[in-house]
């Protein structure tokens, strides 16, 4: 059994409907700002204890900790991700082209600082291989490799404190650039990154950062390409350098991919088994370093190593400021990025477990994270994939499993760090690589993407080739601009559709998708998809001119028509009150009125406008240009479902002044029900809507008429004249009545001021009154023997 919806009410105008259901705040939007501004301004206790726990997360969820329930998942999460970011702090320390200890060290301070002020419970910082890469060609391009260097010269020292100068400085620029946007409440710009961007570009990412681990896989010795085409400059380098191939590290690299892909693959796939992942890396590295330093592999078959790593906490110094405007551009690129990735995986792992986050405090934890670890040496940190999907599966439920992360990248870099001597980098250039495995699985994605959006599939495909073929910066900014062209292209060729009414219903749907819903006689109603601004303004108007074939030429001739038709009904008009035969008149006008308009003739224009998110100024004047060129062939503009902010543009660029205001309505069948009143009106008394066509009666009718309301025309009441079942209502507008003589009128003309303002004072007191305007007087012709009834837009209704 299906249930159903009746519903009776009156008929809502915007006007009306103000009336009955809105606000009676009338306090103007800069007096509603300034009290806003002071209720927000108001220094007090608790308000700053708010403000303090807002800013401090720390002191918000610590206090609610769950100690029992938590602690044990907590630890456990917190001590495997701390082993999986000594290694991998290490490998993507060489994509940043600084010495490994820089790493450990940017898996220390930003985990901790993050702990304070971040709002991501899941979410695991420190370094990230995409951001990492960008750091080091930024890097590599302010202090580039010498093609013959000696690292034992007494110039090693000297160049890797100048790389770490400049990947120090980016961390701290890049934290100012987030606190600035913090300051600025721009957390909402990490959404022009889409989905379909930052996957296609960290897919694309991940063959750069493979690439460039290919020369210490192989054991070459190679300057690092950057620039535009910096991944085919580095695969022609390596396909120079084959010949030249360490074995031994070839060898080394073969046999950690051999372990590192299956065990990677294992831990994925059972991961609901196993408590904790296998910590496949940290034992590779152990493993590595024991047999390099027991077979002394550095030495007898030339192994790069990791060299000398200090034990204990670097000295605080300060980056290299004098490169900020060289690497301001690359940095801006990194901060979004770094930002973009984070906030997305805290929204991911937040939806998931059903809290929220903040994305502008996320600007506020990553921004301090960076400026203040910059000073100890780090380079930009951000959240990582591999190390928070491991925190998450691993059972962690709070921020406090960075304590335990902490914990075991402190305990390396005090006592254990300086064992890492004789690690090979290659062994760290196949974590790195087997590290990407989650972007490059990515590309799975794209049959679904393009089986839901053609567009987003072109935005993921467009700025993977650009990162790949050009360069990591130069690809993310097309790729961006682009996702915006798209965009901006949407809003230009939005759809445009006519209405058709499903039957016995108020609803309204696309005929072309419903093609059991009919369209109302004489009534056009369409609907357009999108904002209307100077982008698409000539598309709208040509949208709609094809919809309703209003042609230049249909629009010249249909204006000759009308005047012709107004002609000929004043001649018809003035004829019949001069012969004394009024009612003759009145039917052969509605005959000729009739004869001239088909009932498949468009008489009205209803634009839907409740997808219309926006309007601006051309836009406004198009609607106004419109409302014009309609009215000048005799069909009326109504619109209905405009929100606050397009009705208050298209009023004040003043749209009322062509339309009439009562021809705004709250829904599509409030318009449709006014305009098929306005109809029957037409047809029964030759009115035609939005005019002021005379309808004229006999003598007998006014004398039976007037003297019916004579006694009432001083008191309040106000004059309703009923023809059949139609009621033609004066509502709340004046009533003039001009004449001393003819059909029993009385009233003297020098009591016209009084009536008129008795009528004001009856229109402030029946507010929402339903009606319209009208005028009382005497006809054309000297002999004052016929009275006319002038009836406005909107009067009458059954």
């Amino acid at each position: 059994m299906s249930a159903s919806v009746a519903v009776y009410r009156n008929i809502y105008t915007e006007d009306r409907f103000k009336q009955a259901y809105g606000s009676d705040d009338n306090a103007t939007g800069s007096l509603r700002l300034r009290e806003k501004l002071a209720g927000k301004c108001r220094c007090s206790r608790r308000g700053c204890l708010h403000l303090l726990r807002e800013r401090v997360p720390l002191l918000n969820w610590l206090p609610r900790y769950r100690l029992r329930k938590w602690i044990l998942g907590d630890a456990i999460a917190g001590l495997t991700v701390g082993i999986l970011h000594i290694p991998q702090g290490m490998a993507f320390a060489l994509l940043t082209s600084v010495a490994p200890i820089f790493g450990l060290y940017t898996s220390f301070f930003p985990v901790v600082m993050y702990m304070i002020f971040g709002t991501g419970r899941h979410v695991s910082t420190g370094t990230f291989a995409v951001v990492s890469l960008m750091t080091g060609s930024v890097v590599e391009q302010l202090v580039p490799t010498p093609l013959a260097f000696n690292s034992s010269s007494s110039e090693a020292a000297d160049l890797e404190a100048q790389r770490i100068g400049v990947a120090s400085a980016v961390a701290l620029l890049s934290g100012i650039i987030m606190l600035c946007m913090f300051g600025l409440q721009l957390g909402f710009l990490s959404t022009y990154l889409s989905e379909p961007i930052v996957k296609a570009f960290t897919s694309a990412a991940a063959f750069h950062v493979t690439v460039s681990q290919l020369q210490s896989m192989l054991g070459l010795r190679l300057p690092r390409s950057t620039g535009t085409f910096s991944l085919f400059k580095t695969l022609a380098l390596v396909m120079e350098n084959l010949s030249h191939t360490n074995m031994a590290e070839l060898l080394i690299s073969v046999v950690c991919l051999a372990v590192l892909v299956p065990v990677k693959e294992v831990n994925t796939r059972y991961r609901q088994r196993l408590r904790t992942p296998i910590p496949v890396e940290i034992l590779m590295v152990i493993i590595a370093t024991c047999v390099t330093y027991f077979s002394s592999l550095d030495s007898n078959y030339d192994i790069e190593i990791v060299g000398h790593i200090p034990a204990g906490f670097p000295k605080p110094q300060l980056p290299a400021f004098h490169t900020f405007p060289a690497i301001a551009g690359d940095t801006i690129a990194i901060t979004f990025v770094g930002y973009a990735v984070s906030v997305s995986l805290a929204m991911i792992y937040a939806d998931k477990h059903g809290y929220s986050i903040h994305p502008n405090q996320e600007l506020l934890a990553h921004g301090i994270s960076n400026t203040v670890s910059s000073f100890f040496t780090c380079f930009p940190s951000s959240a990582t994939l591999a190390t928070t999907n491991i925190l998450e599966s691993a059972g962690g439920y709070t921020q406090l499993s960075g304590i335990f992360t902490s914990l075991v990248v402190l305990i390396v870099l005090l006592v254990i760090g300086p064992l890492f001597y004789f690690l090979p980098k290659a062994v760290l250039a196949c974590i790195n690589v087997t590290s990407l495995r989650q972007m490059f699985l990515q590309f799975q994605d794209l049959p679904e993407l393009w089986r839901i959006s053609k567009l987003d599939f072109m935005v993921w495909v467009i700025t993977w080739l650009s990162v790949v073929v050009l360069n990591v910066d130069l690809g993310l900014a097309i790729g961006v601009v682009f996702s915006m062209m798209t965009v901006i292209c949407r809003t230009q060729r939005a759809d445009c559709s006519v209405l058709g009414r499903a039957s016995n219903t108020e609803i309204y749907r696309p005929m072309e998708n419903h093609s059991k819903c009919y369209e109302v006689p004489g009534v056009k109603i369409l609907t357009y998809n999108g904002p209307i601004y100077y982008g698409n303004r000539s598309f709208f108007r040509e949208k709609m001119s094809r919809l309703l074939g209003l042609t230049p030429e249909k629009i010249r001739s249909q204006e000759k028509a009308k005047k012709a038709l107004e002609k000929r009904e004043r001649e018809a008009s003035v004829s019949s009150v001069e012969r004394g035969i009024a009612n003759t008149s009145f039917s052969s006008v509605n005959e000729f009125f009739e004869s001239e308009t088909s009932e498949k003739d468009v008489q009205a224009v209803l634009i839907d406008c409740s997808r219309v998110i926006f309007v601006d100024v051309a836009g406004a004047r198009l609607f106004t240009q419109m409302c014009t060129e309609c009215q000048k062939i005799g069909v009326h503009v109504y619109l209905a479902n405009c929100n606050e902010n397009v009705l208050k543009i298209l009023t004040s660029s003043g749209l009322m002044s062509h339309m009439n205001p009562q021809h705004i309505f709250v829904t599509v069948h409030d318009a449709v029900l006014y305009i098929q009143q306005q109809k029957r009106t037409t047809q029964q008394f030759g009115y035609e809507p939005g005019g002021q066509r005379r309808v004229l009666f006999s003598s007998s009718f006014c004398d039976s008429a007037v003297k019916e309301q004579k006694s009432s025309w001083f008191r309040l009441d106000l004059w309703v004249i009923y023809f059949g079942e139609v009621r033609l209502d004066p509502g709340f507008a004046e009533v003039w009545i001009e004449g001393t003589k003819g059909a029993g009128l009385s009233t003297p003309l020098e009591n016209r001021d009084t009536l008129r303002t008795r009528t004001h004072q009856r229109e402030r007191a029946i507010q929402g009154h339903k009606g319209g305007s009208a005028s009382i007087g005497t006809g054309p012709s000297s002999s004052l023997d016929t009275l006319f009834f002038v009836v406005p837009d909107g009067l009458g209704s059954p």
